[in-house]
């Protein structure tokens, strides 16, 4: 060891005062529970993951006579037998595909029992004109229509005035297209997959859970706890007694 290290730590004492320490113990406290915080929502979500893809893999089912938790069927492949409401169908504007703009096409379907589900049909592209809405009636008479059970988002902006009435939508919310229409519609959407030969892309993602970004977070968290370590450290060692500079010759 040098004679400049050996004179460096024998003029300093490791010191540790009240108040950095009582801050670091806040910081560490809080940072810290924080970090746990971020790595427990992580594996919240990543289970929640996990259960989705278990339930895109499950083979198709009858939509049961009562769904009391429809959650638990998200992203369920489904399979049912009715009618399409023509005169009801709407278009949710402003929908997004391979970086086109366009429309999901939703249409009220009629099953057994007078009930009725929403099935968004699929993507068409926005035409030359936003005047220009896309005609895509769906197939008259009774039709098996297999998709995936979804939940529209129950927070979305909207911009403008509401329009309850017309062909063209915002945003696909259940309860205002209910209200809007007069049917018992059923609390969530069956996204229809497969090729129907009508022209409309039907693309589903995966949701973004947002796992990643918790990860991110909890790093960071940890990571300031360690820095206030290393800064509280550094810190609490103090010269003691004069520089002796001939030691550093």
């Amino acid at each position: 060891m040098s004679n400049a290290v050996v004179s460096f730590f024998s003029r300093r004492r490791f010191r540790p005062t009240l108040w950095p320490t009582l801050g670091l113990i806040v910081l560490l406290v809080a940072t810290i529970s924080l970090g746990n915080w971020q790595r427990h929502r992580a594996a919240e979500k990543e289970a929640m993951r996990e259960h989705l893809e278990r339930a895109g893999r499950a083979p198709a089912m009858e939509l049961p006579a009562t769904v009391d938790d429809p959650s638990a069927l998200r992203f369920r492949s489904v399979r049912v037998v009715g009618e399409y409401d023509a005169t009801r169908q709407i278009l949710i504007d402003n929908k997004v595909q391979a970086g086109h703009v366009g429309y999901h096409i939703v249409a009220p379907f009629k099953l057994a029992n007078d009930r009725y589900v929403l099935v968004d049909r699929g993507w068409v592209a926005q035409g030359t004109r936003r005047s220009q809405l896309p005609e895509t009636p769906p197939p008259s008479g009774t039709v098996v229509v297999e998709g995936r059970i979804n939940m529209p988002p129950a927070r979305y902006l909207e911009f403008g005035s509401r329009n309850d009435a017309g062909i063209l939508w915002q945003n696909l919310d259940i309860e205002r297209i209910a209200k809007a229409t007069g049917l018992p519609l059923l609390p969530f959407v069956i996204e229809q997959t497969g090729d129907a030969h009508d022209g409309l892309v039907r693309d589903w993602p995966p949701p973004d859970l947002g796992i990643e970004q918790h990860r991110s977070y909890m790093l960071q968290w940890y990571a300031m706890a360690a820095l206030g370590c290393v800064l509280w450290l550094v810190l609490n060692w103090r010269v003691e007694g004069p520089v002796d500079e001939s030691a550093s010759r």
